[in-house]
């Protein structure tokens, strides 16, 4: 599947990381502490969006009552003081390692914070196997679509050359805006049933892509 690009741009949340089950407990915290209806996983996957405001006013928070900053950074906090509790999905460091021994470069685009995403990804023992590692200059999560076209400047590939991995319909929306072939993985944020709507190849783990 891979043997033809130059390069590959991976998201991080989701697809690299498995924090599915940990972003929705913290969901759920805000939610409970707010008398609002918790979630299962599967629900979770089904509302999950990017810009992430828009899944916050799904779930019932009122904006109206207390601003989206102050419910996004209560959310952040919890997620940085257990960010390392949250494992690689299986394979990941063996599907890189066969990627770059294949001589096809790596990236990150990532809606995470920047600082942020370059500390776990060190933690993790990974910033060896990646060319860029480009995450957001905030903390809210709206969309990383200029920074995938301005990483798509930087690599000067052309059509059919570039391959965006990822786990949400924003990731195949930033794929078609920068001109890459786009693979989603089914095991992430969004469900497999609104993946398929995209019309892409989702496959269910990162064995797959090899």
């Amino acid at each position: 599947m891979i043997e033809k690009y130059k390069h590959i741009i991976w998201d991080w949340n989701g697809t690299l990381l498995n924090d599915v089950q940990f972003s929705m407990d913290l969901i759920n915290r805000l939610l409970k502490a707010r008398g609002l209806k918790t979630l299962r996983v599967e629900e979770y996957r089904e509302i999950f969006t990017i810009p992430v405001k828009n899944y916050y006013s799904e779930l019932g928070f009122d904006f109206s009552k207390e601003p989206f900053e102050k419910v996004g950074r209560e959310w952040m906090d919890g997620y940085e003081e257990g960010k390392f509790e949250c494992k690689l999905y299986d394979g990941v460091k063996e599907t890189l390692e066969q990627i770059q021994i294949a001589g096809i470069g790596q990236s990150i685009l990532s809606a995470y914070s920047q600082h942020t995403l370059e500390e776990i990804v060190d933690y993790h023992g990974l910033k060896k196997y990646f060319t860029h590692i480009v995450g957001l200059d905030n903390i809210y999560a709206a969309s990383k679509l200029h920074l995938g076209k301005d990483l798509m400047k930087k690599l000067g590939n052309g059509k059919g050359e570039t391959l965006l991995i990822g786990d949400t319909e924003h990731d195949y929306e930033v794929a078609v805006e920068i001109g890459a072939d786009c693979v989603l993985l089914s095991g992430g944020h969004q469900s497999k049933r609104k993946l398929e709507k995209l019309g892409c190849p989702v496959i269910p783990d990162l064995k797959s892509l090899l």
